[in-house]
């Protein structure tokens, strides 16, 4: 089930199986009944959506007013299980800052911060109600299948991307401009879903391999992990602020933030400097670079995966 563009068929083609092919894998994530895999069925489903989202951003120029919609829907969809999953990363933060940090953070410390992210996780489901959030996810997105063919697809080639390609793009570079600027927590976030936009867009076009665009795919990926750990942080210390009791004592509260404001600056040191290499190209000069690929891949499909190929022998 490849996430990406393929050259026999055409652009409302690809676009409409893309899409289909991920709702079909969000659904199978959410007929999950086992509690023991129902957190990573949700996560896994989420992440389909995402997809799906990043596809829509992609097709938004032609797209028109159905983006909207349909990309309020798929927010609607994915609502409560975005909630449900946020408590659990909470805890999978927590583990992520032990490794990094596991010399000065003593075991007291880090059960009692624990302990109470896994309260937080209990209460969430308890209200949320994690089994009739999936069936209502999976509706939804069984009611979003069926308008997928209807959707005012008909324009091929390059073209029909290039506008969406190029937005993202330039609103990434936007975004990292203002992060690097003001550097608050939403504009960093708001950088992070710019950058994950952009990185699905780069995974679509996978089969325009060369070794250029790997390394970007990979550095994208770097930076959406860092960008997203650095949210995850920054949503761990606002909830040990919001309720201190619930994790141990001030002085061991103190510790982990401090930890935390300290992994968070060099998340953001790295992603600065992959950013600026990442987003270096003005918007214009990116796609049009993205063409050339484009123009080769069509002129000669099977050459790209031979040399993907090669390179991996």
């Amino acid at each position: 089930m490849p996430y990406r563009l393929k050259a026999r068929e055409s652009i409302p083609e690809n676009i409409r199986r893309i899409v289909t092919e991920e709702i079909d894998s969000a659904l199978g994530q959410l007929r999950e009944r086992s509690i023991g895999k129902r957190d990573e069925a949700i996560h896994e489903a989420r992440k389909s959506i995402k997809k799906i989202r990043g596809v829509l951003k992609l097709m938004r120029p032609e797209l028109g007013v159905t983006y909207d919609t349909e990309n309020e829907s798929l927010r609607n969809i994915g609502a409560k299980l975005s909630e449900l999953r946020d408590a659990g990363a909470m805890i999978e933060t927590l583990g992520s800052l032990i490794g990094s940090y596991s010399e000065k953070l003593q075991k007291k410390t880090l059960s009692a911060i624990r302990r109470g992210l896994e309260l937080d996780k209990r209460e969430k489901e308890k209200s949320l109600r994690p089994a009739k959030a999936m069936q209502e996810a999976a509706a939804g997105l069984m009611s979003f299948r069926k308008r997928v063919s209807k959707w005012p697809l008909s324009s091929d080639g390059f073209g029909a991307i290039a506008a969406g390609l190029q937005q993202t793009y330039r609103d990434g570079r936007k975004a990292m401009a203002g992060a690097n600027r003001k550097k608050t927590p939403e504009l960093y976030h708001e950088w992070r879903k710019r950058a994950k936009d952009h990185w699905y867009h780069i995974r679509l076009l996978e089969s325009l391999w060369t070794e250029v665009m790997e390394a970007r795919e990979s550095s994208l990926h770097d930076l959406e992990t860092w960008l997203g750990e650095d949210h995850n942080l920054v949503v761990l210390q606002e909830r040990m602020k919001a309720n201190p009791g619930r994790f141990g004592s001030e002085k061991d509260i103190a510790l982990v933030r401090a930890l935390a404001d300290d992994h968070q600056n060099d998340l953001r040191r790295n992603s600065s400097l992959s950013g600026q290499r990442l987003y270096e190209e003005k918007p214009k000069q990116f796609v049009r670079g993205m063409r050339k690929l484009w123009d080769a891949w069509i002129a000669h499909p099977g050459r790209m995966k031979r040399l993907k190929q090669q390179g991996a022998a």
